[in-house]
């Protein structure tokens, strides 16, 4: 049996029955001041009444976001919230009144990051106090706060507010509470919070991209990965939900879309009745999972198929699937579609089937290669990216090396390589040894990232001499002379900020903007970017009427 039953706790839902109640100057388990209850901001739900104001001591809030796309789009469905709630956004942090720090627990790194935001963020919060009337509040959001709710609550007394990521609902309580003196948490993990119902803000400049959520959580409990733990039961948005906020981003000229979720490719929408009784899928072969088949609902390559027919100009993308959820409908569907990117994550984090084993990944070396393969035959072209883990739990110099045969056997073009870093509750902090030293770790990682960078760049070099579809994204970060986008494969193309002709010959001669398709030919390249000349501004759809 999982063990869902001790992640799945209100560990900290301050007002509820169950809840603890943590304060300065207060023991634990001692009662609050009287304020608004949950109820104050849900009486709006109600059909016929009105929504509710601002929350009490709404002001200014100051966002930074830490970690993955998830993270992102976290940000972006936190300031929805809020900002229906009556605040209002800066992005200079001195001027906040609220300041809120979405997240990552993935890594210790990832969380030492934030340790130290927070050293300096107490300097700012002293001077704001002693302002009278003028007190500044700190949240902690996401998989750091459902990961470590009691240290960041009680380490030096600086966090006014914890939500974790299936409580972003509740902030506009949590800061009300805040607004009295006292700390407030939520790190209640859902078994259906998908967020459907609220359309998300775009707190990026620009608008080319953006990322969709389609689904929480996780089921897959690789030994090694705390996202279980922290953002609970795999759960999928509605398909019409996501078709809404997809149109949504069309209409504001959004040019590609990433589909976001842990395991994405298992996405399964059960809130249609007439699709309950459907069979499940197959997985990938020589694939396995450690839990049951789950029949029912409507799959990913359904919700592919619908999102890529509402804009034939904007390109479609989709982060982080499992090797082992990829029919041959998907696959499909991704080489006939001209706006579905040919491009595939296939996280393999290690290249030793003892290692995958003791990961708990549910497949061999042979079976990946034979995926890679199939992929390759399936869609021509195709770009592919992987994650490594290096020093795992038990992992022997051999097993190294077959790790870095396997960058070297499928050249990689892009490439996510990290060192292993223990977290608690994992079955492998309960089952394993961390055993591999520290040096060697590091070592160890140096010598993958450098077999990839040679085998990408190899890769790479193979499209010298080709065209390129750039979508263009702006100014290059290291040359205001030059544009930076990237191609179907999502890899960087720096290429002369110049006029250019239009390939439909419908307007003049112009620069490109964000936004643009522009054709490209590659003069040269490395391991992480192309370069090339601009040919003519186009789009996806007469890019691929004329290959």
């Amino acid at each position: 049996m999982l063990p869902w039953r001790g992640v799945l706790r209100a560990a900290g839902l301050l007002g509820a029955a169950r809840g603890e109640r943590c304060g300065q100057g207060q023991r634990r388990g001692a009662a609050l001041p009287a304020g608004p209850d949950l109820r104050h901001f849900l009486r709006g739900a109600a059909k016929g009444e009105p929504e509710p104001g601002p929350a009490p001591g709404a002001g200014r809030v100051y966002l930074e976001t830490y970690g993955c796309q998830m993270n992102v789009n976290d940000t972006e469905i936190a300031w929805a919230i809020l900002q229906k709630s009556g605040y209002t956004r800066t992005k200079r942090v001195d001027e906040a009144d609220v300041i809120l720090l979405v997240t990552c627990s993935i890594r210790e790194k990832a969380e030492q990051a934030i340790w130290n935001r927070l050293r300096h963020l107490r300097a700012l919060k002293a001077r704001r106090q002693q302002q009278a009337g003028s007190p500044l509040r700190i949240g902690i959001l996401g998989c750091m706060a459902e990961r470590l709710k009691e240290e960041i609550l009680h380490r030096e007394k600086l966090v006014d507010i914890v939500a974790g990521p299936d409580a972003y609902r509740d902030l506009p309580r949590l800061l009300a509470v805040a607004e009295s003196g006292q700390q407030a948490a939520n790190v209640l993990l859902s078994l259906d919070e998908t967020y459907a119902d609220i359309l998300p803000v775009q707190t990026s400049a620009g608008g080319t991209t953006a990322f969709v959520s389609i689904m929480r959580g996780c089921d897959n409990m690789c030994s090694y990965c705390i996202v279980p733990f922290t953002r609970g039961r795999e759960r999928s948005r509605p398909i019409a939900s996501i078709l809404q906020e997809v149109r949504m981003l069309s209409d504001q000229g959004v040019k590609e879309v990433t589909l976001l979720g842990q395991n994405v490719n298992s996405f399964r929408d059960t809130s249609e009745v007439q699709f309950q009784s459907a069979a499940a899928p197959g997985l990938s072969r020589g694939f396995s999972t450690v839990y049951r088949a789950k029949p029912g609902g409507l799959r990913f390559a359904h919700l592919l198929d619908q999102v890529s027919r509402i804009d034939p100009e904007m390109r479609i993308r989709f982060t982080s699937p499992h090797p082992k959820d990829f029919p041959d409908e998907v696959l499909q569907l991704i080489q006939e579609r001209h706006n579905i990117c040919k491009q595939l994550h296939l996280p393999a984090q290690s290249g030793s089937t003892r290692v995958l084993e003791a990961m708990r990944r549910g497949y061999t070396r042979e079976a990946y290669l034979e995926l890679v393969h199939h992929v390759r035959d399936s869609i021509p072209g195709v770009s592919l990216s992987s994650d490594f883990i290096a020093g795992f739990c038990g992992e022997t110099e051999e097993d190294h090396q077959q790790t870095v045969s396997l960058l070297q056997e499928v050249r990689y073009n892009v490439g996510f390589l990290f060192a292993y870093s223990m977290r608690q509750k994992t079955r492998a902090f309960h089952r394993l040894q961390d055993d591999v030293p520290a040096e060697v770790k590091q070592r160890r990682l140096q010598e993958l990232i450098t077999v990839f960078r040679e085998e990408a760049a190899r890769a790479n070099e193979t499209m010298v001499g080709q065209c390129q579809l750039v979508l263009v994204e702006g100014p290059s970060k290291r040359s205001a002379l030059e544009l930076c986008g990237r191609n179907d494969g999502n890899i960087k193309v720096i290429f002369p900020d110049a006029e250019v002709e239009d390939a439909a010959e419908c307007q003049a001669p112009a620069r490109a903007q964000p936004g643009d398709y522009v054709l490209v030919k590659v003069t040269s390249a490395s391991s992480q970017t192309l370069r090339g000349v601009p040919l003519c501004r186009t789009t996806l759809s007469h890019s691929a009427a004329c290959p």
